[in-house]
């Protein structure tokens, strides 16, 4: 992989850890729709595409479904969370936040000289997961980056994709797991 190609890939997994960040009108605009719509049309997503152009007409109350859809999936729902965004909770028997595969994520950031910002940060949180993948990427540290999907990121992807495919009901969410999957798969 050259320099460039390893900053091309920095660049998408800060595109996609941004995207599973709530949704706001502050780094929502033109531009970030641009880029989307840019890659799925490189990657010949025409369905995907359409459906979100229709879903996300950038009218006046566009924000809103979205707001309530990542909240529905990602924060709270009654009688719980549909899809948690953090590994532990797919790789620990019980379920459990913060469970051991998150300390290991953690452990693995600090071998490689990061640390999260926030004392309350929880390591396995997709976001942060991307963000760190996105670090690896930008030093160019290959076989680092790819140990990293292989043992933290790929073992609990799959169950969170699922989830958000079978109970999703904005298409913006399915369609950005299915990019997910697709830059972090192992042929990458």
């Amino acid at each position: 992989m050259t320099q460039s190609t390893s900053i091309s890939m920095a660049e998408i997994y800060r595109f996609l850890a941004q995207s599973m960040r709530y949704p706001s009108s502050e780094w929502m605009q033109d531009d970030y729709f641009s880029v989307l719509d840019t890659f799925l049309a490189e990657l010949g997503w025409n369905a995907e595409a359409q459906s979100l152009r229709q879903s996300i007409s950038r009218d006046a109350d566009w924000l809103e479904p979205l707001q309530v859809e990542h909240t529905r999936l990602f924060v709270n729902a009654i009688p719980s969370v549909i899809a948690p965004p953090y590994g532990s909770v797919y790789l620990s028997a019980d379920g459990m936040l913060y469970g051991p595969s998150a300390e290991k994520a953690k452990a693995f950031y600090r071998e490689q000289g990061f640390d999260l910002a926030g004392e309350a940060d929880i390591p396995d949180h997709i976001t942060f997961e991307l963000e760190f993948l996105a670090l690896l990427a930008e030093e160019g540290k290959e076989k680092e980056e790819e140990l990293f999907l292989q043992k933290h990121f790929r073992p609990w992807f799959p169950k969170f994709q699922a989830r958000v495919l079978q109970e999703g009901r904005h298409p913006f969410y399915g369609v950005l797991v299915n990019l997910i999957d697709f830059f972090t798969r192992e042929e990458m």
